[in-house]
């Protein structure tokens, strides 16, 4: 595994530099008390990041005994990464320089009595003014780099409320044409339905009137529940319609609309996502039976058959011929997904007899 480098290691390994280049100094140097001084210079690097200025301050009696030494660029250099006043940083070059310049025990007309005073005074200006100016990039390239993950995270931000937004125009529309279109004629057949089971004296068309009425309104009901849904937009938490249990099956079959008995066996206790995957598997088969089967009977059976969950829906050949009815040829398929994702298998298939088999396999 990488180890990451982390500030402490950096300043130790400047607190050694230091500390070498300060014994290397004095090697040729002959100083008196004055090693107590630069040492302490050297070992305030340790805390240079949080009192940059006095770290600075500190390190300038190794300039003033030794001339240019690391441990006050060191400082300089940081203190110039912390602050942003550029004169500030000015005038402490200018002072580290004087520092490393001046004759030590002589007064200030000694700097001048060799021709040569002003290369010392530009090889001192050099790597103080190199210093201020790399600390300098440093900050810059530091607030660049955090003003540009600033500028990445808004970019994101607005692309995430555009595709919100987005989606909720959609979601919004889609709930219009649901209120507007389909929960109208939804409207209708049941009124019409209510209608005619009231007027009508055939039992068997007041049977079906009032089972379909019954569908309507269930339908309506479910319509409601989808549309607030849909006008949420992801905004909250929205209350979505009471999701169907095996408890449910009897009144599903019962209210199919066509002949249909439910068998159902000694079960195990089945968590939520395949009880609504059984309830779901029967309902898209009693309508595909109701729409491609006219006049068919239809047996749903649950059973455990070893470590397995079977749920079985046959029926019976048609006794007429279908109406064409709008269909998106998806249900089978959906409910086929549904059933792999929780580790079971659907089939369908037709029957010697004419009629058609949807198997639906879980685990139990």
């Amino acid at each position: 595994m990488k180890r990451r480098w982390r500030p402490w290691m950096t300043d130790a390994a400047l607190v050694a530099v230091a500390a070498a280049d300060l014994w290397f100094a004095s090697w040729w140097t002959e100083l008196g008390w004055e090693p107590v001084l630069t040492s302490l210079g050297v070992l305030a690097l340790a805390v240079r990041r949080r009192f940059p200025l006095a770290v600075f301050v500190v390190t300038l009696p190794t300039a003033y005994y030794l001339g240019e030494t690391a441990a006050p660029l060191i400082a300089l250099y940081t203190l110039a990464v912390a602050s942003h006043k550029r004169w500030f940083l000015a005038v402490c070059s200018l002072v580290l320089a004087a520092c490393m310049i001046w004759p030590i025990g002589s007064g200030p007309a000694m700097i001048f009595a060799d021709s040569w005073w002003l290369a010392s005074i530009a090889y001192a200006l050099a790597p103080a003014a190199a210093a201020a100016f790399l600390g300098q990039i440093v900050q810059v390239r530091r607030e660049l780099s955090a003003r540009l993950e600033e500028i990445t995270e808004a970019r994101e931000h607005e692309q995430l409320m555009a595709t919100q937004k987005v989606l909720a125009e959609e979601r919004a529309q889609l709930a219009r044409e649901m209120h507007d279109v389909v929960s109208h004629q939804v409207s209708l057949i049941a009124v019409r339905a209510g209608a005619l089971q009231v007027s009508t004296a055939d039992p068997e068309a007041k049977e079906a009137a009032g089972t379909i009425r019954k569908l309507s309104v269930r339908t309506l009901d479910e319509l409601r529940h989808m549309v607030n849904v849909l006008r949420a937009g992801g905004g909250g938490p929205t209350d979505l319609a009471p999701q169907p249990t095996l408890a449910q099956l009897g009144d599903l079959v019962g209210a199919s609309g066509i002949e249909a008995k439910l068998h159902v066996g000694d079960l195990p206790d089945l968590d939520p996502p395949k009880e609504r995957a059984i309830y779901r598997t029967v309902q898209e088969s009693l309508t595909n039976v109701r729409k491609h089967a006219p006049g068919a009977r239809a047996d749903v059976s649950l059973a455990r058959t070893g470590a397995a969950i079977t749920v079985a829906i046959t029926n019976t050949a048609p006794t007429r011929a279908a109406v064409p009815l709008p269909s998106s040829r998806h249900g089978l398929l959906g409910l086929h997904q549904r059933a792999v994702l929780l580790g079971g298998t659907l089939t369908w298939d037709p029957t010697p007899d004419g009629g058609w088999r949807t198997v639906l396999t879980l685990p139990a």
